[in-house]
């Protein structure tokens, strides 16, 4: 394994010192960055993320086959196998972005880094993916929260990317992205089509073709209420919470009802909040004895 990283960072070095002129300034040390996030637009670059949260896969409970599935496309691309840029996407709250951002705390000492691209700067996908193509490492690209309405043509972009493009893609970058739509465009777009149209169904391929380029796609849905418990348990026992079983969960299934939904979000929120209340409690009782 040591060897394995000192040979590719004896190949990052290469690889920066082949940059252009004047680029070195926006290089970023691979060897000790896992994270990174593209700044700016074609002209952009990568900045190392300073505090990344990389949350442990030991914590993402109810997801098991979605997890078992995205583990091993991933360990498939840090080894040099064939794999496929992965579609997340379902319900909010229920993990998506959780374990994509997981994948760090397994992968990372083999050689996979996590590059941040927001939505808005897909028009530059060609500069991001140029920016990585000679290095050593192996590159995610992370887009949270993905979506496109009627008139946006960024897709476009993104589906030269994935496929379709006569330049092939990286064999050292795969992009994860994760959505609340299964096919990443409003239903009432894939459902409604334009009378004039001679071929309606063509616009609506149109519409699905850029989901159906994603090799992999894992649908998130909502936890039903024993799943639910058993989260809110899970993360109250790494809280070190003490407080009767019956009136935990009446306190969590309260929380979720409140918020409409039952998810591992919602979870975190609630131990976060009682945790919270009971130091405060416990800290009163302190100062009255």
């Amino acid at each position: 394994m040591i060897h394995r990283l000192d040979r590719l960072a004896a190949l990052g070095e290469a690889a920066l010192s082949r940059l252009k002129p004047g680029s070195q300034r926006s290089a970023v040390d691979f060897t000790t960055t896992l994270a990174l996030r593209w700044v700016g637009g074609e002209d952009g670059c990568l900045t190392a993320i300073g505090n990344p949260d990389l949350p442990s896969a030991e914590d993402l409970l109810g997801i098991d086959r979605q997890l078992a599935i995205l583990e091993r496309n991933t360990r498939q691309f840090v080894e040099g196998l064939p794999s496929n840029n992965v579609l997340l996407w379902g319900e909010r709250g229920t993990g998506k972005s959780t374990a994509v951002r997981s994948l760090l705390s397994q992968f990372g000492n083999r050689g996979l880094r996590l590059v941040e691209v927001q939505k808005e700067q897909l028009f530059a996908l060609r500069s991001i993916v140029e920016a990585l193509r000679d290095q050593p490492w192996r590159f995610i690209l992370y887009c949270d929260d993905l979506s496109f309405d009627e008139h946006e043509i960024d897709y476009r972009e993104l589906k030269a990317l994935l496929e379709g493009s006569l330049e092939a893609p990286p064999e050292n970058v795969r992009l994860y992205a994760t959505s609340n739509r299964r096919h990443l465009m409003p239903e009432r777009l894939l459902e409604n089509t334009d009378e004039e149209e001679i071929h309606p169904e063509e616009r609506v391929a149109e519409k699905l073709s850029l989901s159906d380029r994603f090799g992999i796609s894992l649908g998130f849905y909502p936890f039903d209420q024993a799943t639910y418990l058993q989260i809110v348990s899970h993360l109250a026992k790494r809280r070190n919470i003490a407080i009767s079983t019956a009136e935990f969960e009446r306190r969590a299934l309260h929380w979720a009802g409140s918020r409409g939904a039952r998810s591992g979000r919602v979870a975190r929120q609630f131990v976060d909040d009682l945790a919270g209340q009971l130091a405060l409690e416990a800290d009163d009782s302190g100062k009255k004895a």
